[in-house]
């Protein structure tokens, strides 16, 4: 499909925003953190190490370890969901080259560790907000979470743990918890930034087009959805309420899915501190909305 002015403009604000985290999160790993031998966590982490051990550029690390988790997500979550995040990539790899030689925000560990947490946090919620990733640990993460169930912030953070363990071993224990610190802070920041505060969300849709909208949360997000029938108060008209659970990197897509399909709709999302049972799995959504998708074409 060509590129018209409609779609650039439309593309705009998200291309800002994926670029303006990216040279945010580079700034501060630059910065803050290198330099005082904080690491980040997941492939930018493993990447800060081996750059500290072997002296090659940290952008260049960070490209090549991630391009088979691009590859992966290419397959499992879509050409839309790996263009923002190898832009992402991208963009921060290369500014993390050319931040190299910039002056030291600061000697003081402790200060590092907090500013530099804070700003790195900032720089990945955009980044998420705008639909990419600067990891490709976030593309496992969203995996894992979509076929066992196990929460996408949970995937990262064991693997985080054995990054920052790897840090504390080979540059001493105090730079790993320091870098660990840095972490919690970045994280409870992305959070905000997200204007969320954990990774599981509950969302609640009121639509003219409810067949439409489940239809498409099945097929892209791989999510079950529970479809209760309502009306309006005041106009009494019939309504389709849709309730589903999904992670805060689907949060992004949903609000495409919403824009796309055609009728009056608006939705809440809120915090979901806990999900309990059993949930459809990520195959079994696609089949039955294969199977509605196609029989409803038969009729």
């Amino acid at each position: 499909m060509p590129l018209t002015p409609s779609h650039i403009r439309k593309s705009l604000p998200t291309l800002i925003q994926l670029t303006l985290g990216a040279v945010l999160a580079a700034l501060s790993v630059e910065t803050f953190l290198a330099p005082n031998n904080l690491f980040d966590g997941g492939v930018v982490g493993i990447s800060m190490i081996l750059s500290h051990l072997t002296g090659f550029s940290l952008g260049l690390l960070n490209i090549v370890l991630n391009l088979p988790f691009l590859l992966i997500g290419l397959r499992e979550l879509g050409r839309k969901f790996v263009l923002k995040a190898s832009y992402s990539m991208l963009v921060f790899s290369l500014c993390t080259m050319q931040f190299e030689h910039l002056s030291h925000a600061t000697n003081d560990t402790l200060l590092a560790t907090a500013f530099g947490g804070v700003l790195l946090g900032i720089g990945v919620g955009l980044v998420l907000r705008g639909g990419g990733c600067l990891d490709g640990t976030e593309v496992v993460g969203i995996l894992v979470n979509r076929r066992a169930g196990i929460s996408t912030g949970t995937v990262v953070l064991l693997i985080n743990v054995g990054v920052y363990g790897a840090a504390g071993f080979l540059f001493g224990p105090n730079q790993g918890m320091y870098s660990l610190i840095m972490y919690f802070i970045g994280a409870r920041v992305i959070d905000m930034v997200e204007m969320g505060g954990i990774s599981t969300k509950a969302v609640m849709i009121v639509t003219e087009n409810g067949k439409a909208i489940a239809d498409q949360i099945y097929l892209r997000l791989g999510r079950t959805v529970t479809y209760i029938p309502a009306h309006g108060y005041v106009s009494a008209e019939a309504k389709d309420m849709l309730y589903c659970v999904i992670t805060r990197a689907e949060v992004f897509e949903l609000k495409e899915i919403l824009a796309e399909v055609p009728g009056s709709s608006f939705a809440t999302v809120s915090e979901v501190s806990e999900v309990i049972g059993q949930h459809i799995t990520t195959d079994e959504a696609v089949e039955l909305a294969m199977a509605s998708h196609y029989s409803a074409t038969d009729n």
